[in-house]
């Protein structure tokens, strides 16, 4: 007999259960197999019927012993009871999976997990969380698109192209980009603004979606900035910026428009807008949002840590380059 246990084999099994069946005992039985009967009696306590114990049957054991085998090698997908606290917490905060994991090292130290076992973690473990995260859904709907404004009505328009190579490299801060989340349930309307370098958000309401609401929302949200964090604004083709010039002769900036159809081109701000959507999704009446509300939803993409930042926030970023008080 080998000093070395190695459990039985299918065929093994099936000897098994026909010497038992012809009434052998077990030491008989493990003479014939060269096994251990305290082995075979094993395997007769683990793997026979659940309800007939006295019958063995090769091939019910047989998958008994595989199931068992691939779950003894399952492991909680989170190590421990700290990591499972911290996830399940930002998690309800809306964070993704993979910013909780970048995150993690930051706030808890020397724990490391990949946001692939978060995810894993949500959909076998925790399946009440799947709603918090933001695409769970197999399909993506169907984006539609208009064919309004092919022409430029923008005065003095200077398109994309021509911004500078520094404006796309986010070397320098106060390079902005501007964008309205509306809704067809009111009239109000939300202006989103993000710093390209630091993703630095600023969010203000506005009670109608007019080209002097956007001007005057914009003035006062970066009118208190430093000079050095007001360089240039990059805005699409809506009729609300037609103000852009009055906006650029009080703070000092220069203005840019991407080209029709292309909202990638201010991938920043549009990126800010799906986490604008996860608080206030499609159908929401702003009419009904008070400017405490928009406030904090401000504070709360400030606070939320990006993965093209080091996991870091953009408040952390802007605070720690000095820039606020430049």
């Amino acid at each position: 007999m080998s000093n070395k246990y190695q459990h039985l084999s299918h065929v093994e099994r099936e000897k098994l259960a026909i010497l038992k069946a012809e009434g052998r005992s077990l030491r008989e039985i493990s003479k014939i197999l060269g096994r251990s009967h305290t082995s075979l009696s094993r395997e007769l306590r683990r793997n026979a019927p659940p309800v007939h114990t006295r019958y063995y049957l090769a091939h019910t054991a047989q998958a008994r012993a595989t199931e068992r085998k691939s779950l003894a090698h399952q492991r909680y997908k989170l190590k421990t009871a700290a990591i499972r606290r911290y996830v399940l917490r930002l998690i309800q905060r809306g964070l993704s999976p993979e910013l909780i994991a970048g995150r993690l090292s930051h706030d808890l130290e020397a724990h490391h997990i990949s946001y692939e076992a978060i995810y894993q973690f949500i959909y076998s473990e925790a399946p009440n969380l799947v709603h918090f995260l933001a695409r769970r859904h197999k399909k993506r709907m169907k984006r539609w698109h208009t064919n309004k404004h092919r022409k430029s009505h923008i005065p003095q328009r200077v398109p994309i192209t021509k911004r500078p190579a520094i404006v796309e490299s986010r070397r320098q801060f106060g390079h902005w980009e501007a964008d309205t989340v509306v809704s067809r349930t009111g009239r109000s309307a939300l202006l989103v603004m993000v710093e390209r370098k630091s993703r630095l958000a600023k969010v203000a309401k506005l009670d109608r979606k007019t080209a002097a609401a956007m001007r005057i929302a914009i003035n006062r949200r970066l009118s208190k900035l430093p000079k050095a964090l007001r360089r240039t604004l990059t805005y699409d083709n809506g009729s609300e910026n037609v103000e852009h010039t009055k906006v650029n002769k009080t703070l000092g900036t220069k203005s840019y428009f991407c080209q029709p159809f292309h909202s990638w081109e201010k991938g920043a701000v549009e990126n800010i807008n799906g986490l604008v959507r996860r608080t206030y999704p499609k159908h929401t009446n702003f009419d009904t949002i008070t400017s405490r509300e928009v406030k904090r939803l401000e504070v709360l993409l400030n606070q939320r840590p990006r993965k093209c930042l080091g996991f870091y926030t953009p408040l952390e970023v802007i605070q720690k380059s000095g820039a606020l008080t430049g």
